[in-house]
């Protein structure tokens, strides 16, 4: 039975504290577990020996009983045959198997009862250790969960200072400011080194398109008349277009243009 005590001590004890106290807990329930099921397995070897010495005996107490019995049908072939002499040696026989066979008997039911009783231990042990491994299962997730909450801690707390942070807005503005000096230096090289004349006159037509496309936006929002378009300006016109509108005569008379 001392085998079952330290296995029921084994279990009884608190695994909390050996994972608080454990270098590496996973490792040390799964070896726990191990030792456990080593136990468990020797201990089937204890109960089987002993469930084999119970039927030893049961044997031997019945096979005592079947002796004194065979003595008992003699001693009454002796008193049938006159021999009274051999029925009485024959029934000496038959009382001391009887006696050997009620002391077997007793021995083997006390047997009996602790092959038992070490049976229904078995299987108590058998399922505290079923419940030990389920436990190791939960045990073990908590565990790896409580380190990688601990790692993540630890790593926000070596942001806390800020200094990451910082570094990173340095890192920010400086790369701004190098972006704003590429575009300046693209602005200068292409003001020093484009065609002027022609950036005039790229802008005068783009101004000159934006017109057209307003005109006709009010034309087709109804706010000029048909006929009422307004022109879009020509280059070159002015005052000497309605000199034109009027004919000179060689007297230096004006007369009205046809």
């Amino acid at each position: 039975m001392g085998i079952f005590d330290r296995l029921a001590t084994m279990i009884r004890s608190n695994l909390n504290d050996l994972i608080s106290r454990a270098e590496n807990p996973e490792k040390m329930l799964n070896q726990l577990v191990l030792d456990m099921r080593s136990q468990l397995a020797k201990a089937k070897q204890q109960v089987a020996t002993a469930i084999a010495d119970e039927k030893k005996l049961q044997a031997q107490a019945e096979q005592e009983k079947k002796l004194g019995e065979d003595w008992e049908k003699r001693a009454m072939l002796a008193v049938q045959e006159g021999r009274d002499d051999l029925a009485k040696q024959a029934l000496l026989r038959h009382a001391e198997h009887m006696q050997n066979a009620a002391q077997l008997d007793e021995t083997w039911r006390k047997h009996a009862a602790e092959t038992e009783q070490l049976k229904n231990s078995l299987r108590a042990l058998n399922d505290k250790i079923e419940e030990a491994k389920r436990k190791k299962n939960i045990l073990i997730a908590r565990q790896r969960r409580a380190e990688a909450q601990r790692r993540i801690q630890e790593t926000m707390s070596s942001m806390s200072d800020k200094s990451a942070f910082e570094t990173f807005e340095r890192m920010t503005e400086r790369i701004e400011e190098t972006e704003r000096k590429a575009l300046a230096a693209a602005e200068l090289s292409e003001e020093l080194e484009g065609d002027q004349l022609q950036r005039q006159f790229t802008q005068l037509e783009y101004k000159a398109d934006a017109d057209t496309q307003l005109l006709a936006l009010k034309q087709r929002m109804g706010l000029l008349g048909a006929g009422k378009a307004e022109e879009p300006k020509q280059l070159g016109a002015g005052k000497g277009e309605v000199q034109e509108a009027e004919l000179v005569d060689d007297e230096g008379e004006h007369k009205p243009g046809a």
